[in-house]
């Protein structure tokens, strides 16, 4: 029986106006070295994950390849589609025939623009999507409210927690349910989202980190900066 490995899937295609860059901020440097380059290296470093997957835009293809070959694992370049969810099917799409044979029994996707992910938080969500079916990190959102109307405030959100990434789920499940989103056209939020929508998988959450923050805004990288070189 072929041995089962876990496939780590950093998207990077978006365009991250928000930062003010002209460049794809996935690219910018912070700490030494682009800001996806972290990403790629948690991965590799990460216990289970045997095969690293980049989604990058056709426009960014030189930079991509120059952060690869800078990388510590071999990676597969796939290029993205006009929304996240394109992008994330063309990456399982790339891993298709490994999660058909069940060479590939896991996939995690992670968002490029998170540098200070750890090995440590991807092998966490990677061992509950094993034991359960799906997993996300999260941090409790204590400070989240409802809202009783357009202007109204109902008060506290119980149970409320902010979702970061890596997501992980099995990986049959998962291709089958974006391959039937694509089919009907579904567009979700997030991966979660879709599966919730597609699949009968639970999906679990597990600590997330503070220090996993995503790069938006120019001040993001200033905190990433100061965290990743301490």
């Amino acid at each position: 029986m072929r041995e089962s490995t876990a496939a780590g899937v950093v998207l990077a295609s978006g365009a991250g106006t928000r930062v003010g860059a002209a460049l794809n901020k996935v690219y910018l440097p912070v700490a030494g070295r682009r800001v996806v380059a972290w990403s790629l290296d948690a991965f590799a470093a990460a216990a289970g994950i045997g095969v690293l997957v980049l989604v990058i835009r056709p426009e960014d293809a030189e930079l991509a390849a120059e952060v690869v070959a800078a990388g510590s694992a071999p990676v597969e370049i796939v290029e993205g589609g006009p929304t996240r969810q394109a992008s994330e099917l063309n990456a399982l799409r790339q891993l298709a025939s490994r999660i058909a044979d069940g060479s590939v029994d896991a996939v995690l996707i992670h968002d490029g623009a998170r540098p200070l992910v750890t090995p440590g938080l991807i092998a966490s969500v990677l061992e509950r999507t094993r034991e359960d079916g799906g997993a996300v990190p999260g941090l409790a959102a204590d400070d989240v409210v409802s809202m009783a109307g357009p202007d109204t405030v109902a008060g506290p959100l119980p149970g409320a927690i902010r979702v970061q990434t890596p997501q992980g789920f099995r990986a049959q499940p998962l291709l089958a349910a974006y391959e039937q989103a694509a089919a009907e056209g579904f567009l979700g939020t997030d991966t979660a989202s879709c599966m919730e929508k597609f699949s009968a998988l639970p999906v679990r959450w597990v600590p997330g980190s503070a220090e996993n923050v995503k790069i938006t805004y120019p001040h993001d990288l200033a905190v990433a900066e100061r965290l990743l070189r301490r």
